[in-house]
């Protein structure tokens, strides 16, 4: 039996997680590469960036099906099973996101919001001017970008390993089932 667009897609990113994605990473781009550090714009934008997480958080426990963290989160059952999956060389379609995809997530998540405490902290009178608070903060920040290219880079290869376009996914909120995209092959 032939199956059709709609037997082989699954709509997995509501638009809050669109949204929420393509926000926070606006953020981190503006405030790593275009604002200068300090002033006032990159604060707010920070803290935009802090909220936009704590959103998420709160959405990882009421939203949608896939956006909820009992959908994804990443046991040690969950992530010893896809590594055993990934060292046999299979890829099993995850509708939301794979355990170690999961872990990425949470890990992006913490550096933002430790940038957001550390950004904040400077600016307290316990901190202001502190350059060890100021290193941290740095060094934050280049862990976030590191894990993010990680992120993208990833993103990239896994869409054409397991022949399922996630950068679309995220723009769209359907993933497409292998076999239902013929470019990606």
């Amino acid at each position: 039996m032939h199956s059709t667009h709609s037997e082989t897609s699954v709509r997995v990113w509501d638009p809050f997680v669109r949204v929420f994605h393509w926000s926070l990473v606006s953020c981190v781009v503006l405030n790593y590469f275009v604002v200068e550090e300090g002033e006032t714009v990159h604060q707010v934008i920070g803290y935009i960036a802090a909220g936009l997480v704590l959103a998420r958080v709160a959405w990882g426990f009421v939203g949608s099906r896939h956006a909820r963290f009992t959908d994804f989160f990443p046991t040690l059952a969950r992530l010893r099973a896809q590594l055993a999956s990934l060292r046999a060389g299979q890829h099993p379609f995850h509708p939301g996101h794979s355990p170690l995809g999961a872990l990425m997530m949470l890990a992006l998540m913490a550096l933002v919001l430790a940038l957001g405490l550390t950004g904040f902290l400077q600016t307290t009178d316990a901190f202001w001017g502190d350059e060890q608070m100021q290193e941290i903060h740095e060094a934050i920040a280049s862990a976030l970008m590191a894990l993010a290219g990680v992120h993208g880079l990833a993103a990239i290869v896994l869409s054409r390993v397991e022949r399922v376009n996630l950068v679309g996914a995220m723009f769209t909120g359907i993933k497409h089932r292998p076999g239902d995209q013929p470019g990606l092959r």
